[in-house]
């Protein structure tokens, strides 16, 4: 069978691994969403794959000029900076290149070298950031609260807009191919076989018909190995680096 592309198959992928066909995985419906939630969840926060570096543009309202903060889609995990866009003001700045190069007017680039213009652009900056600065953000993810840290009323107006530099989660069922990724299979199987394990554990020494002994504290201690592993794989080579603060 091809890959999964879908919940649906990719559950009947996880038992199948499980040995389901052969074997009856004493696991029910409901604990084995739970455990592919808890796989998706995991690979989400973590896998690199799982998400994906975008810029979100936000509009000002005045709902967030008296809140001082913005509401960000529940998909935003990690916000890497903002970039402001007043587009009523977008070229009234001393520090804006733009209004530099028009007050100037000394860029012209058929007679000046592009290197003036670079060291000019990087001198502004240098000055942009002496005198204002950059406003310290803080996100807050299960609130999906975006605050700026700045005086709000003087920096932005309604109408005004925002640009947003953050990861967001790639949707798994707009995004068929999140459902064949090799970790997220192998880690939604060992979740289940965990749960399958816990259950069978209640019963263990019973002997059944044969003479076969139940063992379910075997599978339940191979299952916690195989995460425990694959866990410390995300860690060294899926995992996005951290990102350092420095000041």
């Amino acid at each position: 069978m091809a890959s999964p592309t879908n919940r649906t198959e990719f559950k009947a992928y996880c038992l199948r691994r499980l040995g389901n066909g052969v074997i009856q995985i004493n696991v029910s419906d409901e604990q084995i969403e739970d455990r592919i939630d808890d796989a998706l969840e995991y690979f989400q926060d973590y896998h690199s794959d799982a998400v994906s570096r975008t810029y979100v543009k936000h509009q000002i309202t005045q709902d967030d000029l008296d809140n001082e903060y913005i509401t960000l889609d529940n998909s935003v995990t990690t916000v890497v900076r903002v970039l402001s866009i007043d587009s009523a003001n977008s070229s009234s700045s001393m520090f804006d290149v733009r209004y530099q190069m028009h007050l100037n007017d000394v860029f012209d680039f058929t007679s000046v070298s592009v290197a003036d213009y670079t060291t000019m652009r990087s001198h502004l900056s240098m000055l942009d950031d002496m005198f204002n600065g950059i406003s310290p953000i803080r996100h807050e993810r299960h609130t999906d609260k975006l605050h700026i840290d700045m005086n709000w009323s003087d920096n932005l107006s309604v109408d005004d807009y925002v640009i947003v530099e953050c990861y967001k989660v790639i949707d798994p069922t707009a995004n068929a191919q999140i459902w064949g990724d090799r970790f997220l299979k192998e880690y939604a199987t060992a979740q289940i076989k965990e749960q399958w394990g816990m259950n069978m554990s209640k019963y263990e020494g019973i002997t059944l018909p044969g003479g076969v002994t139940m063992n379910g504290r075997a599978i339940l201690e191979e299952a916690k190995q195989e995460i425990a592993e694959l866990e410390q794989e995300m860690q060294l080579k899926h995992e996005l680096p951290v990102d350092f603060f420095t000041g």
